[in-house]
C-alpha cells in the first residue's frame, strides 16, 4: 500500500500536466471552432441580407412600373368616364365623339382599347372602332361590382380571356350628377406587358416573380403556369397570411411549389403588390463553397493540433514514467523494496511540520533485528538478506493506513512512522510487528526484532531529529532488556517504560 502511494504521488504531477494539455488543446478546438461557427453564420447573414436586399430592390422597381402603369390607364378611364357626362356628347359626330373621348388616352401595343358599356352592359363606344360589334358585358364581375357598389373606385378583375388574349381588366363606374348608374369604362392590360417586363430582367431560371391583388389573387407569375393564375392564396390553408407582410421577407416552402425559397414582398401601396423569390440554395451557393472550403481547413488544423496533443501527451507520459521510475530508484531501498533514508528524511520533514500546524500526535518506530550480525556470520550474506526481506514483508503487512511511512533506515534497522497516533496506539504496532516477525520463521530465535517506540506532540522550535533520538533510545532500551520486546520512551524526560 505504501508503495502504491508512492507511486501515485510520484505520478500526479506528469499525469496533470498531460491532462491539462488534452484538455487545453480540446478547450482550443472548441474555442477556434466556435469562433469558425460563429463567422460562417454571420456570413450567412450576409448573403441572406444581400439577397433580401437584392429581391426587395427587385418587387419594389416592378410593383412601380406595374403601379405606375395602371395608374396611367387608370387616368385615361377616369378622362372618359368624366368626358361621358358632357351634354355635347351627343350632338357630336362619332370621329368627334372619339376625339372628345380617346384624344388623352393611353396606347401602348400591350394595352387594350378603352370600351364603354351602358347601364345594361352593352357595348356602346369602343376606342379601336367608330362601329363596335355588339357584346353584352353585363354578366361580368367588374361590371356587377361597379352596378351595386357606386364607391368601388378602380376595379382590377382577375386574369381572363379578354377579347382573344389573356388579360386583366380595368374598369371605373360611369355616374351621373346624382350617382345614379350609367355604366362602366373599361380597359385592360394584356400578359404581354408582364412577359416583356420580366423577359428584361437578369433572372435565374428558377427565380420566381409572383404579382398578387391586394386580395392575395395570383394575377401573374414567372415562370408562367395557367393552373396558378388567377388562384387566390386565401383559399391555400397550407400558407398564412402572415408568413410574408408588407415589406416583409419568409424563408422556406411557398404557397405554389414545394422548393424553399428566400420570399421578399414589396412594400408599395399600389392596388397589387410583387413577391420575388429565389431558391435557398441559389441564396448560399457561394456561401455553401466557402464554408466547406473553411470547413475542410479548419478540420485538418483541428486533426493535426489534436494528433500533436496525442503525440505530446504520450511522450509527456513517457517522460514521467521514466521520472517516475527515477524517483523509486533514487527513494527506494533495493533490497527490501521499502523507501529508504533520503526518503524517510523528507517524509519525516513533512509529517512533523503537517502535525505542527494541527498540534497532532507524530509517532515513530525504530526497529532492529535481533542479532543479526551473528546471524549473517552463520548462514551467509544471501540468508542475512532473506531475513531483512521477511522482516520488511512483516512490517509492511502491519501497517495498514495510507499515510504511515516504513523505511529501511540502515542495515538492519527499519524505521515506522506513524503521523497523528498515540503512544499506546504506536506500541500495539510495534507490537503486532514484533509478534509476526517472530512468528514467520519456524526457528522462531533466528527471527526477532527489538522495536523502539516515540510518540510526541511538536512544539514550536523542536526538530524532528528529537523524536527520532527518543524511539532510538527506546531501541537500546528494548535491547538492553534482553531483545525481542518494545519499548516505550517516555517524553520529555526520555525515561524508558518497558
Amino acid at each position: 500500500m505504501l508503495s502504491g502511494w508512492r507511486e501515485v504521488t510520484a505520478r500526479r504531477p506528469w499525469r496533470i500536466s498531460a491532462r491539462l494539455l488534452i484538455i487545453s488543446s480540446v478547450v482550443t478546438v472548441i474555442g477556434f471552432s466556435a469562433i469558425c461557427v460563429n463567422v460562417m453564420l454571420d456570413m450567412r447573414r450576409g448573403e441572406e441580407a444581400l439577397a433580401r436586399q437584392t429581391l426587395e430592390n427587385l418587387a419594389t422597381s416592378i410593383e412601380s412600373d406595374i403601379s405606375r402603369n395602371i395608374e396611367i390607364y387608370d387616368l385615361a378611364l377616369k378622362a372618359v368616364a368624366s368626358n361621358m357626362l358632357l351634354p355635347e356628347l351627343g350632338t357630336v359626330s362619332k370621329p368627334i365623339r372619339h376625339l372628345i373621348l380617346f384624344d388623352h388616352a393611353t396606347t401602348a401595343r400591350h394595352f387594350g382599347a378603352i370600351q364603354v358599356f351602358d347601364a345594361e352592359g352593352r357595348l356602346t363606344i369602343d376606342a379601336s372602332t367608330l362601329d363596335p360589334l355588339p357584346e353584352d358585358r353585363s354578366d361580368e364581375d367588374y361590371f356587377r361590382v361597379h352596378r351595386d357598389n357606386p364607391g368601388v373606385g378602380l376595379f382590377i378583375s382577375r386574369p381572363m380571356l379578354f377579347r382573344g388574349a389573356y388579360s386583366i381588366v380595368l374598369s371605373r363606374r360611369i355616374s351621373d350628377a346624382d350617382g345614379g348608374f350609367m355604366g362602366v369604362v373599361t380597359g385592360s392590360i394584356r400578359f404581354s406587358y408582364f412577359h416583356e417586363l420580366f423577359e428584361r430582367l437578369n433572372l435565374d431560371p428558377d427565380d420566381t416573380i409572383t404579382v398578387l391583388k391586394r386580395d392575395r389573387t395570383i394575377m401573374m407569375r414567372r415562370p408562367f403556369d395557367l393552373d396558378v393564375i388567377g388562384k387566390n392564396l386565401a383559399d391555400r390553408r397550407s400558407w398564412k397570411a402572415d408568413n410574408l407582410q408588407v415589406g416583409g421577407s419568409y424563408a422556406g416552402q411557398g404557397p405554389v411549389d414545394p422548393t424553399p425559397r428566400l420570399y421578399v414582398r414589396s412594400t408599395g401601396t399600389g392596388p397589387m403588390f410583387v413577391v420575388a423569390g429565389k431558391p435557398l440554395n441559389a441564396v448560399f451557393e457561394l456561401w455553401q463553397r466557402e464554408a466547406y472550403r473553411i470547413g475542410a481547413v479548419v478540420l485538418a488544423l483541428i486533426l493535426f493540433m489534436l494528433a500533436s496533443t496525442l503525440v505530446l501527451a504520450r511522450e509527456i507520459g513517457r517522460r514521467a514514467e521514466a521520472e517516475r521510475k527515477l524517483e523509486e530508484m533514487a527513494t527506494t531501498d533495493a533490497l527490501t523494496g521499502l523507501r529508504n533514508r533520503r526518503k524517510f528524511d523528507s517524509v519525516i520533514d513533512v509529517e512533523w511540520r503537517r502535525a505542527m500546524r494541527l498540534k497532532a500526535p507524530v509517532a515513530l518506530l525504530m526497529i532492529d533485528a535481533d542479532h543479526f550480525k551473528a546471524y549473517n556470520d552463520t548462514f551467509g550474506h544471501q540468508a542475512g538478506d532473506q531475513l531483512l526481506v521477511g522482516i520488511a514483508i512483516c512490517i509492511s503487512d502491519s501497517v495498514t493506513r495510507a499515510g504511515d511511512c516504513v523505511a529501511r533506515y540502515g542495515g538492519e534497522e527499519f524505521a515506522v512512522l506513524l503521523p497523528n497516533i498515540s503512544a499506546s496506539d504506536a506500541f500495539k504496532v510495534a507490537e503486532t510487528i514484533r509478534v509476526k516477525v517472530q512468528g514467520w520463521s519456524d526457528d522462531g530465535s533466528a527471527s526477532t526484532v527489538s522495536c523502539g517506540v516515540a510518540s510526541l506532540v511538536p512544539a514550536a522550535g523542536m526538530d524532528w531529529a528529537v523524536l527520532v533520538a527518543a524511539a532510538d533510545k527506546a531501541l537500546y532500551a528494548a535491547k538492553a532488556g534482553g531483545r525481542n520486546q518494545s519499548v516505550i520512551a517516555s517524553l520529555p524526560q526520555l525515561s524508558l517504560v518497558a
